[in-house]
């Protein structure tokens, strides 16, 4: 079976004054902190958040 693809994604920006969509964004990828960073398999729900958020995290 093929390995599966993941992004590292980080949060570099606080939420903090963003809309409460952004932030369960923020959540739902499993970000709390600034500088807290998690790998996430890549799927199109996973790149949609990414998306919607793209000002507050960074992925690789």
């Amino acid at each position: 079976m093929a390995e599966k693809k993941t992004l590292k994604v980080t949060l570099v920006k606080s939420p903090n004054g963003t809309s409460e969509k952004h932030r369960a964004a923020v959540r739902g990828l499993g970000l709390r902190g600034i500088n807290s960073t998690r790998v996430l398999e890549d799927t199109p729900a996973v790149r949609g958040m990414i998306n919607q958020v793209y000002y507050l995290v960074k992925a690789e």
